[in-house]
């Protein structure tokens, strides 16, 4: 016996399924609808910075807010990744979230530029050094000058003294540029050293470098006494590659950007600051480290004036969070540089200061000249207490892991990250945006940033391709 059946109304197969709503909600929330959720426990504490690529929830970053919950030990955020992965993106995602906790960015020599944008969209302050713009001093005291009118006492003596070893430090840095061959020897760091006393006494006006060395031409008895001579021929036989050195941060290639008093002081009260190196970028690796290590003096000036007028109640507290971006192009200018980026970056920790370093690979550690400066450098790494990996090649994150602990799954995921599955022209870089963040011994996390509003213009650094409108660079 055979049956027929009509086809019942309604089923037929359609051409159209509308997607059906999605909504989101806390785990608390939506316990009740759905109890077998579970997040990954990734901190949201902070500026968010992207979606957990595995669980889908919000991951926020924030070196402050983490080092006062204990999660981290220093306000250190170390950034590496091979070009087009978006280390700058997820630099502005942070320090322009930030701002809106009241922290102030600093983007101290930015080279290419990257930056200057974001400052300028929150009305802060951008400057730019360069032949025929904006000048540097690299002894102007900046900010710690006008603290100091403001102080009295003992406050005042250790701010003095902090300003005279910044100076010190700033000639001693921009003539070990200029004399790559040799070191400056400690009898050339005396006579320095006493030349800006003598000049700090006789003037009220900032020092510069052409003022250094018209006094050491000059050669008075403190200075000869400085020298450990007796006589003024052996002074001048002493100095002369001390001067020599010093004029041609004044004429040679350096001129028209150290010789002078700064153009345009930096802004304390700006709500971002920029100081941007771009148009020295082209003229050679040494004016670009001496741009680079000038503003960096010069930036973390601004900070410790500060916390020096907030210690002596007058002005209100400020947190601020300094990057420095192509790190490794400032110190492989000459052996010795990598101590100086050390003190500036070092003593900061107590204070209310972070600072994000970013650069391409630990490979840029073998471009530094001598193996000393190599093994300081690797220690800036080891010393920021958060590391933020974007796409690394596999060769790449066996250094990485010597010193942030990686387990085979986050060397895999962040590997996979490095180069295109396919042969497929047009195709952005697969670890666009993709980041794996570790802290300590903890188990990375892996996020996925995503740009919105105004972000995708903005944080723009290279050609968009077409069609490619969220990918961070």
């Amino acid at each position: 016996m055979s049956t027929s059946r009509a086809p019942l109304e309604g089923r037929e197969r359609p051409i159209h399924v509308q997607a059906a709503p999605e909504y989101q909600a806390t785990t608390v929330q939506a316990a009740g609808l759905f109890p077998f959720t579970a997040g990954s426990g990734a901190p949201a504490l902070g500026v968010p910075l992207g979606r957990h690529l595995l669980w889908g929830e919000h991951v926020a970053l924030d070196p402050f807010a983490w080092m006062e919950a204990g999660l981290t030990t220093n306000r250190g955020v170390f950034v590496l990744g091979q070009p087009g992965t978006g280390k700058s993106a997820a630099a502005k995602r942070l320090t322009r979230g930030g701002m809106g906790f009241g922290i102030t960015p600093l983007f101290l020599g930015d080279a290419k530029p990257d930056y200057s944008r974001v400052v300028q969209s929150a009305g802060g302050q951008v400057v730019r050094v360069g032949r025929g713009l904006d000048r540097v001093n690299p002894l102007d005291a900046g900010p710690l000058g006008t603290a100091l009118q403001h102080l009295t006492g003992q406050a005042a003596s250790t701010l003095r003294a902090e300003v005279r070893g910044r100076r010190l430090s700033a000639v001693l840095a921009l003539a070990s540029l200029v004399r790559s061959d040799e070191p400056i020897t400690n009898g050339e760091e005396a006579v320095v050293g006493t030349a800006l006393d003598l000049l700090t006494t006789r003037s009220s006006q900032e020092p510069t470098v052409p003022d250094v060395l018209r006094l050491l031409r000059e050669a008075p008895d403190d200075l000869v006494s400085a020298a450990e001579v007796s006589t003024r021929t052996a002074y001048d036989v002493e100095t002369r590659k001390l001067r020599q050195t010093l004029r041609t941060l004044c004429d040679g290639s350096l001129r028209g950007v150290f010789d002078g008093p700064t153009t345009t002081p930096l802004d304390l009260s700006a709500p971002a600051i920029s100081v941007d190196i771009s148009a020295v970028a082209s003229a050679g690796d040494t004016l670009l480290a001496a741009a680079m290590l000038s503003t960096w003096s010069y930036g973390f000036a601004v900070i410790d004036a500060a916390a020096a007028l907030a210690d002596a109640g007058l002005a209100p507290r400020r947190r601020f969070v300094a990057v420095l971006d192509e790190l490794w192009r400032a110190l492989r200018g000459a052996p010795g540089l990598v101590d100086h980026a050390d003190a500036l970056t070092r003593v900061y920790r107590g204070r209310d200061v972070a600072h994000v370093m970013l650069t391409h690979s630990l490979d840029d550690l073998n471009a530094l000249p001598t193996e000393s400066d190599r093994a300081k450098a690797r220690g800036f790494v080891d010393r920021c207490a958060i590391t933020v990996l974007a796409g690394l090649p596999t060769r790449e994150l066996d250094q990485v892991s010597r010193v942030v602990p990686l387990s085979a799954a986050e060397t895999q995921l962040v590997a996979s990250w490095s180069s295109p599955e396919t042969w497929q022209a047009g195709g952005r870089h697969p670890g666009r945006g993709k980041y794996l963040i570790k802290t300590g011994q903890r188990i990375g996390i892996p996020v996925e940033m995503e740009l919105v509003g105004d972000e995708p213009d903005l944080y723009e650094t290279d050609h968009r391709q077409p069609g490619d409108h969220r990918a961070p660079r």
